[in-house]
């Protein structure tokens, strides 16, 4: 069997992306675990590392700089659809997106984005209760002092793809 594809949605702006150069490392039934590089050269990341909580509906990257370190750790609210027969895996980002960084400063982004996105039906309310629904989940895991239970599968120096 072929790998799969894998596609990320965005809604604002309307894009949808082939993850082409990402490898993965790793796929079953709750999770994915990717190595890749920007989609376009940036000053701040490089390249990271992401792990697909497929049941959870959230992603996990560690984001790196360009000597390996980590900047932060990048957590991106989903909705998946798999395609069986082309074996592809659709991630509509459903953009509540919440930053870790190393201090542990945590920071929630793009709730404005979700709530124009409401607006301009490009949404529906079920999708919008389902992003904050998963942000609200991986929030309490994040100030309960558990975010290792979701970063225990990156690998100490590892590198991007």
């Amino acid at each position: 069997m072929n790998p799969p594809v894998l596609l990320r949605r965005r809604f604002i702006p309307d894009e949808t992306t082939v993850l082409a150069d990402d490898k993965i490392l790793a796929l079953d039934n709750d999770l994915i675990i990717t190595l890749w590089r920007t989609l376009k050269p940036r000053k701040d990341i490089a390249g990271g590392c992401s792990i697909y909580f497929l049941k959870k509906g959230f992603k996990v990257s560690r984001c790196l700089d360009a000597n390996g370190v980590c900047v932060y750790t990048y957590c991106d609210i989903f909705e998946c659809e798999y395609d069986g027969g082309s074996n592809t895996y659709s991630f509509n980002d459903l953009l509540i997106d919440v930053l870790v960084y190393p201090d542990g400063f945590v920071k929630v982004v793009d709730l404005g984005e979700l709530s124009q996105a409401l607006s301009l039906g490009l949404i529906t309310v079920d999708m919008a209760k389902l992003a904050l629904e998963r942000a609200d989940s991986l929030l309490d895991i994040i100030y309960g002092g558990r975010l290792a239970e979701l970063t225990k599968y990156f690998q100490d120096g590892e590198q991007y793809g």
